[in-house]
């Protein structure tokens, strides 16, 4: 097949890669001219995703796979174009912010050909593909969606840092506008993906097709908010089980340990492209749902919560030098999309402290791109938060932040014996360790 990947992200080049690798033809399309250079030299434009540098340079070197600014080049002729555009959620009303999308399905609905496969992964509200995209597609192309060309929701279900793996193991979700949309889509999928026996599942791994797009756009939206609300409930948990002197993670094990109980476990916040994000998106379409609505606001709480748990012990930030170690929304990742590190600086510096950040994946340089001022080795200190459980932060203690008078390890991480005759505080251990 041929096939058009939109947006060369950390989910569209991989998807790219891998379809490329089943033996088909690829181009990618982004709007960032460096990204396309790096691509047709076979150089993955960002690190950290497992087997892409090489997969890249083989895919690239046997004229599988290419890459261009230019929808003319890529989408005319195309058996089927996956779009991986980001979607972004505006951060006062929560409302989805299509501007990205729209001009992207805009660009190739210009040159889209008859009998082109349409799939939307990325992740979008419950009936966006039907009732924003596919009229659209229609207005500007002249085609008609079911007779000329088929719309597709099957949503990317995978992590940063294993997509590959991830495409394996999981089942690929698809739903289209009609049967026989759907049909392509299937024959679409297990052309260009393999998948893991897997003897937990109702069905065989593979393509599960769920009936329609909506159904489709909501197990993404469900599967993710489920976590959020999970991780809010944990937080809850653990900021009570602090106030009555209960350790919330032995009472998690055990209560996990009846197989009806699921329980996450808590943690200073809830990062990422996805989980802080996709509540929202389901919130844009079900404004009632006050669960969804607490448990996001929960989360996004617990900086400020433990911040000022630091100024009640202290006395006052003000004027206190407070350090945040990690910078990353999740250990290992160089990434800080929707990352606690904001916030927990913000709600520092609200409280008059001055706050520092570390993170063994960035340079001082790096950080201050991000608006952060780099902590400088062996300056002195009243205060830490732990915000990434990066390993190294299991290493860390009282001698490396001189004059420091309390921790606060919001992902559980640090050491006990390292902090000795410091006060420390895990969130949801529910003492301070003097």
């Amino acid at each position: 097949m041929r096939i058009a990947v939109i947006a060369m992200g950390k989910i569209g080049l991989p998807l790219a890669v891998q379809f490329a690798s089943k033996g088909h033809e690829v181009i990618g399309v982004d709007v960032n001219p460096a990204t396309v250079d790096l691509v047709n030299q076979g150089v993955e434009p960002f690190p950290g995703e497992a087997d892409l540098g090489r997969l890249l340079s083989e895919n690239v070197e046997a004229g599988r796979l290419r890459a261009t600014t230019d929808y003319a080049a890529a989408i005319p002729n195309a058996d089927a174009i996956v779009i991986v555009v980001p979607l972004f959620v505006n951060d006062e009303t929560w409302e989805p912010d299509f501007t990205w999308m729209d001009a992207a399905t805009a660009s190739f609905a210009e040159h889209l050909s008859k009998d082109t496969l349409v799939i939307y992964e990325t992740t979008l509200p419950v009936g966006t593909v039907r009732g924003r995209f596919a009229p659209m597609i229609e207005e500007i192309s002249g085609l008609t969606e079911g007779r000329d060309f088929h719309a597709i929701f099957s949503p990317e279900r995978v992590l940063t840092g294993r997509v590959f793996a991830d495409l394996r193991k999981y089942p690929k979700l698809i739903g289209g506008l009609s049967q026989a949309g759907a049909d392509r889509a299937r024959t679409f999928y297990e052309a260009v993906l393999d998948f893991d026996e897997r003897d937990d599942l109702p069905r065989p791994n593979g393509v599960w097709d769920l009936g329609s797009a909506e159904a489709s756009e909501m197990a993404k939206l469900a599967e993710t908010t489920y976590r959020d609300v999970n991780i809010g409930l944990a937080n809850q948990f653990a900021l009570y089980a602090d106030r009555v002197g209960i350790n919330v993670h032995a009472v998690i094990e055990a209560s996990n340990s009846q197989p009806y109980s699921h329980i996450h476990r808590p943690g200073i916040f809830v990062g990422g492209h996805c989980i802080p994000v996709y509540p929202r998106l389901y919130l844009s379409g079900d404004p009632d749902a006050t669960v969804v609505r607490s448990a996001r606001l929960a989360n996004a709480s617990v900086p400020e919560v433990l911040v000022a748990r630091a100024s009640d012990l202290l006395g006052s930030l003000a004027g206190l030098n407070a350090v945040v170690l990690g910078a990353s929304y999740r250990t290992g990742v160089k990434e800080t999309a929707f990352s606690g590190v904001f916030p927990t600086v913000a709600a520092l510096e609200a409280a008059g402290a001055k706050a520092t950040v570390h993170d063994p994946l960035y340079s001082a340089e790096e950080l201050a791109k991000l608006g952060l001022v780099a902590h400088v080795e062996g300056a002195a200190t009243d205060l830490v938060i732990v915000q990434t459980d990066h390993p190294e932060y299991a290493e860390v203690g009282a001698s490396d932040f001189p004059g420091v008078r309390l921790v606060i390890d919001g992902r559980r991480v640090t050491s006990a014996e390292k902090w000795t005759g410091t006060p420390r505080i895990v969130l949801g251990e529910g003492v301070a360790t003097p």
